[in-house]
């Protein structure tokens, strides 16, 4: 299989303040300094990096390959994928969100400010804003809610209104609700604690948004149950959208296909790539899993 440019890496990663060799390059290994990498509850922590401006062209549902260190002393083999949260570019700086649960995210966990981290990309295809739209709805669940953050950046940068729905199972781990708030988008919580995450609840939030005309495009990430409640509405009003595939990977450039995926296109089931195709897909095409 022969490689675009852009799912070239150098031969040596780029640290902050050298030049880049490769200007015309899109991807790239790079080096990042971590200047914070803070809890934001029990389960949650908030890494922030100093990166070389090239990793600063990253844009909302792309991601990068993070080279997580080991938290245990046995290696870790491979990379971990991780969707973008927040592109500083004035800044220099990259911003992930992640649950510490596996290996890597618990190695992860363990840099401080000063340590040096290794990641690739950024890679794959992000969310798309199409002229026309002036508002869009995003529903996400836990650290689904990480992948649509940068959406709001986006939009609030074209001028588009944004209604954030954000889902948890109780108050303490609802998640980036200041940072849509902040971008000037309108924030709705549902919970498990208290039923307002019930399928039929959301569901009259969507149907309310799209009465009120604030729903030209749909946006998903996190939950198979509120992907389908979101194609479900939206080919019922037909409305546009897209979901955010979250999804285990090896090389994240689409030559191992580790990440293949079922996606249904007029009907027929066909199998693509969630890194190289993706991670972001038509919101009618993806299947539930």
């Amino acid at each position: 299989m022969s490689l675009e440019p852009s799912d070239k890496y150098t031969d040596s990663a780029l640290r902050v303040g050298e030049r880049d060799t490769y200007p015309e390059r899109l991807v790239g290994e790079f080096i990042g300094t971590v200047v914070a990498n803070e809890w934001v509850n029990a389960e949650y922590k908030h890494m922030i990096l100093a990166v070389h401006e090239r990793a600063l062209g990253a844009y909302a549902g792309q991601f990068f390959h993070l080279l997580c260190p080991s938290p245990d002393g046995a290696e870790v083999w491979m990379r971990r994928p991780m969707s973008i949260y927040r592109v500083d570019r004035a800044g220099s700086r990259l911003e992930f969100l992640y649950k510490c649960e596996g290996r890597g995210t618990r190695g992860m966990a363990m840099l401080g400010p000063g340590d040096e981290f290794n990641l690739a990309g950024p890679l794959g295809k992000g969310f798309r804003l199409e002229p026309g739209w002036k508002n869009i709805v995003v529903l996400g669940r836990g650290v689904g809610l990480a992948t649509l953050a940068p959406l709001s950046q986006l939009a609030a940068e074209a001028g588009v209104g944004v209604t954030a729905i954000l889902s948890a199972r109780k108050p303490e781990v609802v998640m980036s609700r200041d940072l849509f708030a902040g971008l000037g988008a309108r924030t709705e919580v549902v919970l498990d604690s208290d039923g307002t995450s019930a399928v039929d609840n959301v569901e009259a939030i969507l149907e309310r948004l799209i009465a009120e005309k604030r729903a030209d495009a749909f946006f998903t990430c996190g939950s198979s149950r509120l992907l389908k409640l979101m194609q479900r509405i939206a080919k019922k009003h037909a409305i546009p959208g897209q979901v955010a595939i979250e999804q285990i990977m090896v090389c994240g450039f689409g030559a191992c296909y580790v990440c293949v995926r079922t996606f249904e296109i007029d009907g027929v089931k066909t199998l693509k790539r969630v890194c190289r195709d993706g991670p972001v897909f038509n919101l009618q095409e993806a299947v539930g899993w």
